[in-house]
């Protein structure tokens, strides 16, 4: 008899073990965290024209085709540089590149217009830097495309755009955009 209830002490200890063990993997494995967070933000880009409106002639091949002054709000506080992409994807070819800039500090806050600010790329103009809006036919998005990343670039000035995308997979933590329109006249 005395066997019999040692047994089932003993039982119930490992039991008991058993259960606190599995609770404690168990809340851990609730409350870990990834290890690859990814950081949310409400990052924002904003200029002299609201998102869906049509890009004042000035900044485009009809104009003065100088790059429009941007502003930029809320970055994350771990980001490390800034990366801009303006396309336009309804070009009869595909989608156009019309700048691309990376390494922009992440303090920025305001990009003035016609602005040469952190490192440029090549353009499918064949150009570096900035080339404006400039449709052969229709209405045009053009999308301005701003990327937080977690580190700096190691690019080359006109680096294409594939490059610049290569370098910046897995390393952007927030994006926003702003759309303009433009048709020429």
């Amino acid at each position: 008899m005395k066997k019999i209830i040692l047994l089932i002490m003993v039982l119930s200890l490992f039991g008991c073990i058993a259960t606190s063990r599995y609770a404690t993997a168990n809340n851990e494995t609730q409350n870990a965290k990834p290890k690859t967070a990814v950081e949310v933000s409400e990052m924002k880009i904003s200029s002299v024209f609201n998102n869906g409106d049509n890009i004042p002639k000035k900044y485009t091949c009809d104009g003065q085709d100088i790059s429009p002054a941007l502003k930029v709000n809320d970055v994350p506080a771990t980001a490390k540089s800034l990366v801009l992409i303006v396309d336009d994807p309804d070009a009869p070819r595909g989608t156009w590149t019309h700048w691309t800039v990376w390494n922009i500090p992440p303090t920025t806050k305001d990009i003035p217009e016609g602005a040469k600010l952190g490192v440029e790329g090549i353009t499918d103009f064949g150009t570096i830097g900035y080339g404006g809006p400039c449709p052969p036919s229709g209405s045009h998005t053009y999308r301005f495309k701003l990327y937080a990343l977690d580190k700096m670039l190691d690019l080359r000035r006109g680096a294409s755009l594939s490059e610049l995308e290569k370098e910046m997979n897995g390393h952007v933590i927030a994006q926003a955009e702003l759309d303009g329109e433009y048709q020429r006249a």
